[in-house]
């Protein structure tokens, strides 16, 4: 429209004689430039009104929309084997969690060994539960015999922290940790007279080694953490039988059967 107005102006200037670089001219000039200088005005003001719609959003929106997918490292997820090997240990010795399917990577050597150390505690209670009979001897041997598992765990502890690169270091804690079993299964010898006593002290004593294995000091491996807590539970509840048959079966003494 503006074009047309223009055009229609030129004409009637060029019919009026109007000349070029006169003031009539640069008004005609005004008039013509004067829908171009509209036009932009006009776009400015589009312009400010739309940056003007966007910082009068609400600041919650503009928060939501910065918002980014939140991602959890890898490690932070990962728990028993992986955890040792996140740190940059070996992915053998670790802290945390272990879980029973470990016991499919132990050494055979250890698997059998250590399940037949089960013999001398599970063999006392199955004789004395045949015979219905409690043997006070053959409790004591059952104890003897625990006192001196307890005793090696206490070892186990000792030789595991003195090696160089080993996760448990040779201080206090470790070290002083270790020879507590020892002085326990000491103290359950003591009982000599009184098995009952001798045998939840060496509970105590296994329970004891277990926990500083599981928990506070720098762990084994996890197929041997899985061993320990299944020998641990089958050798307290064996001396759990025996003073159990203690008190509900007949007290006898295998000297007496000889004669």
């Amino acid at each position: 429209m503006f074009n047309v107005q223009g055009l229609k102006m030129i004409g009637f200037a060029w019919r009026r004689h109007i000349t070029p670089g006169g003031p009539a001219w640069r008004c005609l000039q005004q008039i013509i430039r004067a829908p171009d200088c509209s036009m932009k005005g006009q776009q400015h003001f589009n312009t400010q009104a739309s940056s003007w719609s966007l910082l009068s959003r609400p600041a919650s929106t503009t928060r939501l929309l910065s918002l980014r997918p939140m991602s959890w490292p890898s490690s932070r997820l990962c728990h028993g084997d992986a955890a040792g090997t996140s740190k940059g240990g070996d992915p053998r010795h670790t802290k945390g969690g272990f879980s029973m399917g470990a016991l499919v990577r132990a050494p055979k050597p250890a698997l059998y060994l250590g399940f037949s150390g089960l013999v001398p505690f599970l063999s006392a209670p199955l004789l004395m539960a045949a015979t219905q009979s409690f043997y006070p001897e053959v409790a004591y041997a059952q104890v003897v015999y625990g006192a001196s598992i307890v005793s090696f765990l206490g070892g186990a502890r000792w030789g595991f922290a003195i090696p160089e690169g080993s996760p448990a270091r040779p201080d206090w804690m470790n070290l002083g940790n270790s020879v507590v079993p020892s002085l326990l299964a000491w103290l359950a010898l003591l009982c000599r007279d009184n098995v009952a006593e001798g045998a939840l002290v060496v509970i105590m004593g296994l329970g004891l080694s277990l926990h500083y294995d599981l928990t506070l000091l720098p762990g084994y491996p996890a197929w041997f953490k899985a061993m320990r807590t299944v020998l641990t539970l089958v050798a307290t509840f064996s001396l759990v039988a025996t003073l159990t048959l203690k008190k509900f079966c007949t007290e006898k003494k295998i000297k007496e059967l000889q004669n």
